[in-house]
């Protein structure tokens, strides 16, 4: 601008000079006769040299950038980087910071990111606001520190064993390569980088599960307003795909399970881990639960005389300690019912004279106060000869199978069919999809009575000619006491 209505018109090859020479014509006119040749004032872009050497004038005053960014410049010589726009019809500003803190090139990338927010129906004060709320409640911006504050909220939804999984493959696999970069640095490429890195060590279903996990810190620091993007979300197509995982085996016939039991109840191992052995095989639920049951959860079964009637014998399971949604973790309507059979209780008797001072039926040959090993059970049957044949959680498929099949034989129509295979995937704490909430509160003790009498059938055909429960602790044991 060359004063109050006149116009700057630069050279242009071809522009003819009797043009040229209307420098001093007004803004009006010189649009008319030149149209697109005249450069729009408002593209006008600031220099360094310029920026820097504006000094304080009687007046506050402003230099103008390109696309809405200005310096201010007050009287007393401060200088601060400021970005004016329109949004819902009114006219705003947002100071950026302050020169020289902020040089010309990072204000002009403020302003484009603002200008972002503009196309996205963002307010860029809000989104400013927004980041400096974030950066006063957390100690940095951090990937780390973002992946952190997740865990902590979503941790309380999942099990103890879950949670430390979680944050161990996060130390282990994510945070060395991008923990220490700030949420927006992060992009695609970057969290590709990291992913295909655990692919290459062969880990294909770990780097799946890692690229869902990163999603879900940068959905919860979006969320908070640290970033505006999830560079993790469509990486998904661009990773190895996971292989199908294979079927537990499990043998499926009662001879087959006969013989390995036999050859587990005589294996030089410890008396406990044959006893959970043979009450896995009896109640075919999850291993999990077998290890953890506690000896307060059995109901029915007078300890102190073995006389009595165990008609009513049951094994309480939490709700917490099931495989189930965490809401339904969290209310005791659905606890699983599991009806012992004799053979079931016998278990129990022959060992609590050795773990009854525990609180574990079960508890870890190195602690009475903890559960037995996850992997006792799994390493004796491996060791024995079963690995790839036989496997702890093998049982709840050979019980499945094999009851389904006897009573596919047994029963002539499809509905009773249909009724015991909904009573064996009941007594297995399997929901059929579909099933509502109230229907599995219903579910949780119903047809005890038809479950209580396939756990006799299944216990009388697996036990068949095996010795009783007492003969499990022939050999080296140790009692636990207080």
């Amino acid at each position: 601008m060359l004063g109050k209505n006149l116009f700057f018109v630069p050279h242009v090859p071809g522009l003819s000079e009797n043009i040229r020479v209307l420098v001093g014509a007004r803004v009006g006119a010189l649009k008319s006769a030149l149209g697109a040749f005249i450069l729009p004032p408002e593209t006008t872009m600031l220099t360094a040299i310029a920026v820097r050497a504006a000094a304080p004038k009687s007046k506050n005053y402003k230099l103008s950038d390109a696309g809405g960014l200005h310096l201010y410049v007050t009287t007393t010589g401060h200088k601060s980087w400021r970005y004016k726009y329109r949004f819902a019809g009114q006219e705003k500003q947002l100071v950026f910071g302050k020169y020289p803190e902020i040089g010309l090139s990072e204000a002009r990338e403020r302003r484009d990111e603002a200008r972002k927010h503009l196309q996205q129906g963002k307010d860029p004060s809000l989104v400013a606001k927004q980041i400096k709320l974030v950066r006063s409640t957390a100690s940095d911006l951090t990937f780390e520190s973002f992946a952190r504050a997740w865990f902590a909220r979503a941790k309380v939804q999942w099990k103890a064993a879950h949670a430390d999984r979680v944050l161990a493959s996060l130390e282990h696999d994510v945070f060395p390569a991008i923990g220490k970069f700030d949420m927006p640095a992060i992009n695609e490429q970057i969290v590709l980088a990291t992913l295909q890195k655990i692919e290459k060590r062969g880990a294909i279903d770990t780097a799946s599960r890692m690229r869902q996990r990163i999603s879900a810190i940068f959905t919860f620091a979006k969320a908070m307003g640290a970033c505006s993007s999830d560079p993790a979300a469509s990486l998904g197509i661009v990773l190895q795909r996971v292989p199908k995982s294979a079927r537990r085996p499990a043998l499926v016939t009662i001879a087959e399970l006969q013989e390995l039991m036999r050859c587990i109840e005589h294996a030089g191992a410890s008396p406990i881990t044959k006893a959970a052995s043979r009450f896995l095989a009896l109640t075919a639920q999850r291993p999990g639960m077998i290890r953890k049951l506690r000896w307060q959860h059995i109901k029915g079964v007078d300890w102190q005389d073995a006389d009595c009637s165990i008609a009513e014998a049951v094994w309480h399971v939490p709700a917490a300690e099931m495989k189930q949604e965490f809401d339904m973790r969290q209310d005791e309507a659905f606890d699983h019912i599991v009806p012992l059979a004799p053979q079931a209780v016998d278990v129990l008797r022959a060992i609590r004279p050795l773990t009854g001072t525990s609180p574990y039926a079960f508890p870890s040959a190195r602690s009475f106060n903890d559960p037995s090993s996850e992997n006792a059970i799994g390493y004796l049957y491996n060791r024995e000869g079963y690995q790839k044949k036989h496997c702890p959680h093998g049982w709840r498929s050979s019980f499945s199978t094999i009851m389904n099949e006897r009573f596919a034989t047994q029963i002539k129509t499809d509905e009773a069919k249909a009724f015991n295979q909904l009573v064996i995937d009941l007594m297995l704490a399997h929901i059929p999809s579909g099933v509502s909430k109230t229907e599995r509160i219903y579910n949780r003790a119903a047809y005890m009575d038809r479950r209580r009498e396939i756990a006799m059938e299944w216990a009388d055909l697996l036990l068949a000619g095996l010795p009783a429960a007492r003969t499990l602790l022939d050999g080296p044991h140790r009692r636990y006491k207080d």
